[in-house]
């Protein structure tokens, strides 16, 4: 990030931090909680927020999301990291995340995935902006930094993983990528069922769903001993595919779950001691 744009920013982000910064939860007063004053307020927060990103924006960086696959149409051209220290700052209210949804800013949409509260977030909502997401930043951010956290995720998975729809047949991988990662206490029985589901989704040749049906296969072979031995069962399977799709996916996946750094990370550790 060029030290121009954090310059321009500074007097913004002070301005910024004490406008929206959260206040300690009050008892409404029936004489000055009145529905027009709370919807200003959100709008304030939202316009801050909006100004915020803004004056963190980079032509380089805007002009650089091409490279990535990334829509910048409706895009200021933010850095990630930028967005994630804004989305500390909000911290956790849910009424702001989906008002920083609705904007439809690529930037106010990524900073919703920090801002939204994984608990009240309803299927139905979850459904709402999946069909919305156009592009794998977005995707992949709403499941590492929300969804993966809501009770709802592990029946997404199995539900988004047969629609037609590129980037929602993604979000099901990607969630079952982050899940692998982030639910340490579910045991193993769900991601073998994951795993059926990469099987039945491998040999769709559209590329944002065989990378992460491949990312999700390599996540869940890295977990435990017991999966890696179901993964690379599985990888072995796709690698002998007549199908193009499924044997890029099997194949990749064997170089990574069998590798040294691999085996060696899932060894049983020796006691200490004699």
């Amino acid at each position: 990030m060029k030290t121009t744009a954090k310059k321009g920013a500074t007097k913004s982000a002070k301005a910024f931090t004490s406008k929206v910064a959260p206040k300690p939860a009050t008892k409404p007063s029936k004489n000055t909680a009145k529905p027009s004053a709370t919807k200003a307020s959100l709008q304030d927060e939202v316009q801050s927020a909006l100004n915020w990103l803004k004056s963190y924006s980079t032509k380089a960086t805007l002009d650089g999301m091409a490279r990535y696959a990334l829509p910048s149409n409706n895009a200021f051209g933010v850095a990630y990291r930028d967005m994630k220290v804004l989305g500390k700052r909000l911290g956790r209210n849910h009424e702001l995340a989906g008002a920083l949804w609705d904007t439809g800013v690529y930037e106010a949409r990524m900073v919703a995935s920090f801002v939204a509260d994984p608990a009240q977030l309803t299927p139905a909502q979850m459904d709402g902006w999946c069909k919305a997401f156009d592009n794998w930043g977005i995707c992949d951010t709403m499941c590492f930094n929300l969804f993966d956290r809501t009770p709802h995720a592990w029946a997404k998975v199995t539900h988004w993983s047969s629609s037609n729809d590129e980037f929602v047949k993604r979000t099901a991988f990607a969630l079952l990528w982050s899940l692998s990662v982030h639910d340490k206490r579910i045991g193993d029985e769900p991601f073998i069922q994951g795993l059926t589901l990469i099987e039945r989704a491998a040999s769709d040749e559209r590329h944002f769903v065989k990378k992460s049906a491949n990312m999700a296969l390599r996540a869940i072979g890295k977990r435990n001993r017991t999966l890696n031995a179901a993964a690379i069962a599985m990888a072995r399977r796709l690698a002998d595919s007549p199908d193009s799709a499924a044997r890029w996916v099997g194949k990749d996946a064997l170089r990574e779950l069998t590798s040294p750094s691999v085996i060696r990370r899932l060894k049983p550790q020796r006691p200490k001691g004699g």
